[in-house]
């Protein structure tokens, strides 16, 4: 625990976005001298999701990667897709690991310093305050990782669907999976007509990642995800002896609403606050790397940190997708089924990645394109 109360810079939270921040700071020579804290009330000593993502060839958490798949599957009521990912590599990252090993390299740093404490209010003023519940602290920059009161407040003004699922990491008696394939979306057992699917991460021939997923804008009880992974292990995987060998859950937001707007000269938002979970997938972990990446090279430039970290064309992109999600809910198996069937994987995760060139942009909504897709571009105009 520092006994420091001023800083050069703070981080308040050790989630995703934190702690990659933190440590691409601790990688750069730039920052060797510059006093930097870490503001959290929860010590991160618990694994309370997973983090999935595809890249090119070696990584920078490669050595934390628990599985890597090289083919995906796609489940919808009619058809079944085999999904090669080459040159794309499908990884995932338990997060307690990845908590870890940033821990870890941080703590060999003398100018970082954990405190654990529970943030009150952020005053953004001349000499930036963070006030806890134990101490006031002062900094040059904070970045904030706290997702702002007007999100709550005005979310009705904005499209808003919400990521949310439950996952069961089963272990069976028998060898039943396929460990070189994962089902990236399964619509074979769904909640009515709404956007649902299950998601398959096969560990090993025995053990496997259960998760039902919702894209809607109401959350369920625990006993309905409960029930839709049973009845997808019972009657989909056709397991009858198995054990539940541990469980996560999650609320991802998926909307337009303007998180970066409430970034200042002297306060960053990052992470979901900052806007950094991409719209239309839910998806964040190697966007938080770009973003810090962007906000290193912004630091280092004497610029405003949130300068350019998000492009506007994509935004719109996901703006029209979330319209349609929310106006016609029952059209995400459909959706999905198109861009999987009519793109190549190259195609699509350039797009998802916000590297696409305009003809793959071209090519994706030729693909999507439909009625729904049409009246949602002239709502979002």
């Amino acid at each position: 625990m520092s006994s420091r109360k001023s800083f050069d810079y703070i981080i308040i939270g050790t989630g995703l976005a934190g702690l990659q921040l933190a440590l691409t700071l601790a990688e750069d020579i730039f920052f060797k001298n510059k006093q930097i804290a870490l503001i959290d009330k929860s010590l991160k000593d618990k694994n309370d999701k997973t983090w999935s993502f595809w890249e090119k060839g070696q990584g920078k958490w490669d050595d934390i990667v628990i599985k890597s798949w090289n083919e995906a599957l796609f489940y919808s009521k009619k058809n079944q897709l085999h999904l090669p990912l080459i040159p794309y590599t499908y990884k995932t990252i338990r997060a307690l690991d990845f908590y870890s090993k940033a821990k870890q390299r941080l703590l060999k740093s003398k100018n970082f310093h954990f405190i654990i404490d529970n943030v009150i209010t952020v005053k953004d003023d001349l000499n930036p305050t963070v006030l806890t519940d134990n101490n006031t602290y002062v900094a040059q920059h904070i970045f904030d990782s706290r997702i702002t009161e007007a999100y709550f407040s005005k979310f009705n003004h904005y499209t808003k669907i919400i990521q949310h699922f439950k996952g069961w990491v089963i272990e069976a008696k028998t060898p039943i999976f396929n460990p070189n394939q994962f089902t990236m979306m399964d619509y074979r057992l769904k909640d009515g007509a709404q956007t649902t699917f299950t998601y398959v991460l096969p560990f090993s021939k025995y053990k496997a990642l259960v998760e039902f997923t919702y894209f809607t804008a109401t959350v369920v009880n625990e006993d309905t995800y409960d029930g839709f992974i049973k009845k997808y292990v019972d009657t989909i995987l056709k397991i009858s002896d198995y054990k539940i060998i541990e469980t996560e859950s999650g609320n991802i937001p998926m909307t337009n609403f303007p998180f970066e707007i409430y970034s200042t000269k002297n306060i960053t938002k990052i992470g979901t606050a900052g806007g950094w979970v991409k719209g239309s997938t839910g998806y964040s972990f190697k966007h938080t790397e770009k973003k810090v990446a962007k906000i290193i090279k912004n630091l280092k430039s004497n610029k405003k940190p949130s300068s350019n970290l998000l492009k506007k064309k994509y935004k719109f992109y996901d703006k029209i997708f979330l319209k349609v999600l929310s106006d016609e809910n029952h059209k995400g198996e459909w959706i999905f089924e198109q861009f999987y069937s009519l793109n190549s994987i190259e195609t699509m995760f350039r797009f998802l990645d916000e590297e696409s060139s305009f003809l793959e942009e071209l090519k994706i909504m030729k693909s999507l394109f439909s009625l729904a897709f049409v009246r949602a571009f002239f709502k979002t105009l």
